[in-house]
């Protein structure tokens, strides 16, 4: 299992002409392609549903990068605590203002009725199982999903969960 495990370390952290910046310029690419890709399903253009296949590409990159941050600063006795606090600083103040700036626009526009289920929603952004909350309310593609103004987190939700598997499962 360690032979595995240090040919991983090898074929993931490769020493290339960025590997002093810690940036993977190719890495933006594969992004934008998968930002297109999403993009233009949401447009919902006809024939068009390579959109499932951005968002894969999104969850693979994040994998890539989170495992390699774990790998690198595996070494480090805070490595735990500090994956957290980064990963905290980087996503949280992002999600709690469009959470904020969403919440006024509910409130003026919404049913009273609604906005129960939109605190619903935003609890379970914030507590990151909107992605299961959503699975069991109704489907993404029903048409009482695009009246849920956080749809769009079940994804952070997603990776958020992964963040704390698979960190605990590496450590």
């Amino acid at each position: 299992c360690k032979k595995y495990f240090e040919l991983f370390k090898i074929l993931l952290i490769k020493k290339s002409k960025y590997s002093n910046l810690n940036y993977r310029p190719e890495i933006d690419g594969i992004r934008a392609l998968a930002v297109i890709l999403v993009f233009f399903f949401h447009l919902d253009i006809n024939n068009f549903q390579l959109g499932y296949f951005g968002v894969d590409i999104f969850f693979v990159i994040s994998g890539y990068l989170i495992t390699s941050i774990l790998i690198k600063n595996s070494e480090d006795e805070n490595y735990f605590q500090n994956f957290y606090l980064r990963r905290a600083r980087r996503l949280l103040p992002a999600l709690f203002l469009v959470i904020f700036l969403t919440s006024f626009f509910v409130y003026i526009f919404y049913l009273p009725y609604d906005l129960r289920d939109f605190g619903q929603s935003m609890i379970s952004s914030t507590t990151f199982w909107s992605n299961i909350l959503f699975f069991i309310e109704s489907g993404y593609f029903e048409n009482t999903s695009k009246v849920k103004p956080l749809l769009h987190t079940w994804s952070l939700s997603v990776e958020e969960q992964f963040y704390i598997f698979f960190s605990i499962l590496f450590f």
